[in-house]
């Protein structure tokens, strides 16, 4: 069975996936979201990152659980639950790919540097061994990867605030994509989980 990439982001209800400044800090913290999502760590072996993404998951996730004091967490502060010491530990063991040309190395356990996007080569890597591929951020890789036909999934945690403006998820995808809504399900916190797949 040919392997899925899926893209997993918090959007604001006007569509940003980061304020104008980058700052995460306005996402509504929901303890039931993070139950959802937890359910579908195991169906995921890998992770693909851009270089500022990657950066900030290795300045906080790696200390989560681990008894030192990690930086504040960017949506909520400093948090533990049970659910986001699964995440840390997934996040730990799998497989990571980060695209940069300027980073210089990445050293999180298990990381990979990839200088460029070669789609042939990621092509190759969903119809090879594992499970699926998971995309969390990175605007600029989703946006390529969108404009190559490679994303199977696209997964919106969508928070009741309109930021008025910010940073767009995806941008300059070339051409129009038509996807298919799998799964709605909204929260009391006026979080809305929203699941599309990609129309074949």
């Amino acid at each position: 069975m040919t392997r899925r990439i899926v893209v997993f982001n918090r959007v604001s209800a006007d569509g940003y996936f980061a304020a104008a400044d980058g700052n995460l800090n306005w996402a509504v913290p929901d303890p039931e979201v993070d139950r959802a999502g937890a359910s579908g760590i195991p169906a995921n072996d890998t992770i693909m990152f851009g270089r500022k993404t990657y950066e900030m998951f290795a300045s906080f996730w790696p200390h989560v659980g681990k008894g030192s004091a990690p930086p504040p967490d960017p949506h909520s502060g400093v948090r533990e639950s049970p659910e986001l010491l699964n995440f840390a530990k997934m996040l730990n063991e799998s497989a990571k790919i980060v695209f940069s040309r300027t980073l210089k190395s990445a050293d999180w356990e298990h990381s990979t540097l990839v200088r460029e996007i070669d789609p042939a080569k990621i092509d190759a890597m969903k119809r090879g061994p594992g499970k699926n591929i998971i995309i969390f951020g990175s605007g600029e890789i989703v946006s390529m990867l969108t404009r190559y036909g490679l994303i199977d999934e696209y997964h919106f945690v969508v928070s009741p605030v309109l930021l008025g403006g910010g940073r767009n998820l995806l941008n300059d995808v070339g051409k129009a994509t038509a996807v298919k809504l799998v799964e709605s399900k909204s929260f009391p916190s006026g979080n809305v989980v929203l699941r599309y797949e990609r129309s074949a």
